[in-house]
């Protein structure tokens, strides 16, 4: 592969992969989206296709039988959902139940991970508020990566020299959107481990190692130690992203499973309800006119516990399948189809 290929690779490869797009609607609805503000939506989905179907002569809400039994189910799935949830928060609570050993073994971690970072960035003490560590990591990044273009400024191998410059071209790019996001979030916010789900450190890693040994032999003392320096902050970077989605997506389920809790009681009594709308033996208890609105209001409630079900899962699901890898693990459509040639060329 030559050098023209490599570079080329360095600038639209890297930023590609590891990236989402943050402005589409289905971006929105997926991660940044409000979750409540998502749950309405789907919930007005719902309202608004019972209609449209009612409206449309394809349903309808008159056959007592059909819809009392419809009411049954509805109570028994929002037991069982009720009772998943409850399963949900007692799994969450179950990682705070640890004996004096294993907290102090997890303090012992956090504490060894947070000199880690003071080692690295000169700071005299790691910042306490997750945005702010996040923030200083970034940082630290940005100027080893300078530091690593600094070194080969004077490169004799002018291959090694574009290709670097390249590379750190990308992580300057990286960072900076990272920041300027951090910049305005406070945690307890998506944007904060969303930004951090969306920076490509497997990536540069796997890139900046690539570079490292590729061209082991022309690199100077200098060069070697400024990527070794920057390696080690993107790992401290992987690190504290894997820790703080930890630490959010508990937040984000326990905020789930009290919601559900709330929506769970209305809406078996929704459930409820609308059963007993039908079992008048003189027919309907309302206007039959009204009964396409009442029912499909019920039912909405009914379906409030699913709705949040499905906005909360989406973006942790989403937010897993994004971080899932630890290190420089790539996904890739096809097995040839690494950024770099990988093969063996001890011939």
């Amino acid at each position: 592969m030559s050098s023209s290929e490599d570079e080329e690779i360095l600038q639209s490869h890297g930023s590609e992969m590891g990236r989402e797009s943050g402005s589409s609607p289905i971006e929105w609805v997926l991660v940044n989206g409000n979750r409540l503000v998502v749950t309405v939506g789907i919930l007005v989905g719902i309202a608004l296709w019972f209609l449209g179907l009612n409206q449309l002569g394809i349903i309808a809400f008159q056959n007592d039988d059909s819809v009392t039994r419809l009411a049954g189910g509805m109570i028994a799935g929002t037991f069982s959902l009720v009772t998943l949830v409850v399963s949900i928060n007692q799994m969450i609570l179950s990682r705070e139940f640890s004996s004096a050993g294993e907290a102090r073994s997890r303090l012992s971690n956090v504490m060894e991970f947070r000199e880690n970072v003071e080692e690295m960035s000169g700071a005299p003490a790691a910042p306490a508020s997750p945005v702010a560590l996040f923030y200083l990591l970034i940082q630290s990044i940005n100027d080893r990566a300078e530091s690593l273009a600094d070194t080969v400024e004077n490169q004799s191998d002018e291959d090694s020299r574009k290709l670097i410059e390249s590379y750190v071209s990308g992580i300057e790019d990286s960072t900076q959107r990272v920041s300027d996001t951090l910049e305005n979030t406070e945690f307890g916010t998506f944007d904060v481990v969303s930004a951090a789900a969306n920076y490509n450190d497997a990536w540069q890693i796997y890139a900046a190692r690539h570079l490292h040994h590729r061209y082991t032999d022309e690199l100077s003392d200098e060069t070697h130690d400024a990527f070794e320096e920057l390696i080690e902050a993107l790992e401290l970077f992987n690190v504290a992203r894997t820790h703080f989605k930890t630490t959010y997506m508990q937040r984000e389920l326990t905020q789930f499973s009290r919601l559900t809790l709330y929506c769970g009681v209305p809406s078996v009594f929704s459930a409820v309800t609308i059963g007993l709308l039908y079992s008048d033996i003189g027919g309907v208890a309302i206007d039959p006119t009204l009964l396409p609105y009442v029912v499909t209001a019920l039912i909405v409630v009914v379906a409030s516990p699913l709705a949040l079900m499905a906005a909360y899962i989406l973006r942790t699901a989403t937010l897993i399948r994004r971080t899932s890898s630890i290190g420089p693990i790539i996904p890739q459509k096809a097995p040839e189809d690494d950024p770099f040639d990988v093969s063996n060329d001890e011939d």
